[in-house]
């Protein structure tokens, strides 16, 4: 017998399925959000590789206060200490990512009172590395790098 290869959605994969052409990038399902523009998705991000986490009372604070230091500043947690399936190398610890509206969004996060207040509950008790970068807009190809050159 002959099995028919699925697809994602549990449909067999025919000619109209394979030929159909992508969903639009300007409307997309965000988990716990439901639909999203393009206008509103995050394009820029922190991201924290936490090699080794003491998880203690000053911890447990640190995460009981950093979603109000995130909200004046459009972020929110996309990843939160998921530990990553490594294809390449070595990876030890945990992964934070933190999505925000721009990078200056990121900056005034990280810079603000609020979380700087915070921070050293963080700093004080783990082992890692943080930094901010900026995302590439949808429909954003690989080749266009070369064209940075």
């Amino acid at each position: 017998a002959i099995k028919t290869q699925q697809g994602g959605d549990g449909h067999p994969l025919t000619s109209d399925v394979i030929d159909r052409p992508p969903a639009t990038p300007d409307a997309h399902e965000v988990p716990g959000r439901g639909t999203d523009t393009q206008e509103d998705t995050m394009t820029a991000y922190a991201i924290a590789h936490l090699r080794s986490v003491d998880l203690n009372a000053s911890i447990v604070e640190y995460l009981t206060r950093i979603d109000a230091t995130l909200e004046p500043h459009g972020g929110a947690f996309v990843v939160h200490g998921a530990t990553p399936d490594v294809l390449e190398d070595e990876f030890p610890g945990t992964v934070v990512v933190i999505g925000f509206p721009t990078l200056d969004d990121a900056r005034a996060w990280y810079d603000s009172p609020a979380y700087r207040a915070i921070l050293p509950l963080r700093t004080e008790n783990s082992d890692g590395t943080a930094f901010l970068v900026e995302g590439v807009a949808a429909g954003y190809r690989a080749d266009s790098f070369l064209t940075k050159a």
